[in-house]
């Protein structure tokens, strides 16, 4: 985990990848539990037996599913020390190159792409990159931003 002390110490790592975290079996009690925080209970998702008929022969995780790893994922990756608060802000862009079966394995690859200073802070903007093991294609690439006060 990288640690950063300041915002001159994340102003001066932009640009480069901060950190990998460990990978994440995405099971179905995991989907499923999404499926009943967010009412989306599409087949795809949560009826294994009509999903092994369907295009990728088993249940896939939910691709919002995928995306709200990204803050589990990314406090393994690094620390900001001295912040009082750390607020996430949006994302920029986010796309699903790739569907997570269920059993396979995610983690995060984070860039830093810019760290501005903002009223009250710094904006921070990452490349997150959720990688699917065993596959070429991520299954989630995306720009989250998070303001940071000090």
């Amino acid at each position: 985990m990288k640690v950063f002390s300041s915002a001159d110490e994340l102003k001066a790592a932009v640009g480069q990848e901060v950190g990998v975290s460990d990978w994440l079996e995405i099971d179905q009690d995991r989907i499923n539990t999404f499926a009943e925080a967010t009412g989306d209970h599409q087949w795809i998702h949560v009826d294994p037996e009509r999903a092994a008929a369907g295009p990728y022969g088993t249940t896939i995780a939910h691709g919002y599913l995928t995306l709200s790893l990204l803050a589990m994922l990314m406090k393994s990756t690094y620390a900001v020390e001295g912040a009082t608060m750390g607020v996430n802000y949006g994302l920029n862009k986010v796309r699903f190159p790739a569907p997570v079966p269920v059993g396979s394995k995610v983690r995060v690859r984070t860039r830093l792409l810019s760290a501005d200073e903002v009223a009250g802070g710094l904006q921070v903007v990452w490349n997150a990159t959720i990688e699917l093991e065993g596959s070429d294609k991520p299954a989630c690439v995306a720009e989250p931003v998070v303001r940071l006060a000090f």
